[in-house]
């Protein structure tokens, strides 16, 4: 549905996307992340036909996004980080108008403004002036608007942004609601557990450059290391790391828990167990310890140099 191949921008000397390739299937959303300045606004333009690439191809549902970019512009639905609303309008003259830029009839699209006004509720507001709106209800009307067409690529950019948590989880379940009906969704958040919720995969870019891609639990496992094991008895600890250290590598331990990894899981811990319970120690859990895309971001992010490229599947 989503396709780009080394597509790159420059603005005079400066690169601000280099040799992007992505592709997004049908039903599925990818999370693009990276620091500011990083590329992705550029990117997400580039995609939407609002910008040219200076190089690279880019293709939304089979269509060139610089020779057909008026089918591309109604194939899309964008959100950008500051929406740009008409504040002396009120809601309905203003999504009036972007459903008539879309070709849309005005009872259909009355009737599809009212459905997705309601969804995030926004139903009480039709009197009001663009300007009256708070922060938040500007971010939902924005998400309205991107969608009224029934878009079958949604590119949005922070769509949770400014809002009250309750709004947050009504932007998150429109968007995972949005997936079944096989779309293609590419989202650009700081929000990295939004991500993590939501998306398929991660691609995080860092000057311009994808340098990591692939499901969160797979970046976990490839850039992490191996996971992070932690046992809690009943009681005391002491003495339960030398009776376990030719199985596992203990690396913390606290009055009654100790943290541990393992290549060999299966073969380990039913042994690791058994020889606890001929000791005498009471287990009370033992569980992998959380990692968070936090780490996995910050890893990257910290450490890649400009030259290094780390791709982790597709």
């Amino acid at each position: 549905m989503i396709r780009a191949e080394a597509l790159r921008k420059r603005f005079g000397d400066f690169t601000a996307v280099n040799g992007i390739d992505l592709h997004v299937q049908a039903g599925e959303i990818l999370a693009l992340l990276g620091p500011n300045g990083a590329g992705k606004t550029t990117t997400v333009r580039m995609l939407a036909s609002i910008l040219m690439p200076t190089s690279g191809c880019a293709w939304i549902a089979g269509h060139d996004t610089v020779r057909e970019t008026v089918t591309v512009r109604h194939l899309v639905g964008v959100l950008t980080e500051t929406p740009g609303l008409y504040s002396r309008m009120k809601a309905r003259e203003y999504l009036d108008f972007f459903g008539q830029l879309q070709g849309m009839g005005r009872e259909g699209c009355a009737h599809r403004a009212e459905q997705l006004m309601e969804q995030f509720g926004m139903g009480d507001v039709w009197s009001l002036r663009l300007g009256e709106y708070s922060k938040g209800m500007r971010q939902k009307l924005a998400l309205v608007r991107c969608m009224l067409h029934d878009p079958r690529v949604l590119l949005l950019d922070e769509p949770s942004s400014a809002m009250d948590p309750h709004s947050a989880r009504l932007v998150r379940d429109a968007i995972l609601s949005l997936r079944s009906k096989e779309r293609a969704i590419i989202l650009c958040t700081h929000n990295l557990t939004e991500a993590e919720v939501l998306a398929d995969r991660i691609a995080i870019i860092r000057r311009g450059e994808i340098v990591a891609l692939g499901p969160a639990e797979q970046l976990k496992r490839d850039l992490l290391g191996l996971p992070l094991l932690e046992l809690r008895v009943a009681g005391s600890v002491d003495g339960l790391a030398r009776l376990i250290s030719d199985l596992v590598h203990v690396e913390q331990q606290g009055e009654d828990w100790i943290r541990y990894r393992t290549d060999r899981l299966c073969e380990v811990n039913p042994v690791l167990l058994h020889r606890l319970q001929q000791a005498g120690h009471k287990v009370v859990t033992l569980s992998e310890v959380p990692r968070s895309l936090e780490e996995v971001y910050l890893q990257v992010v910290g450490k890649a140099s400009s030259a290094e490229e780390v791709r982790l599947g597709s």
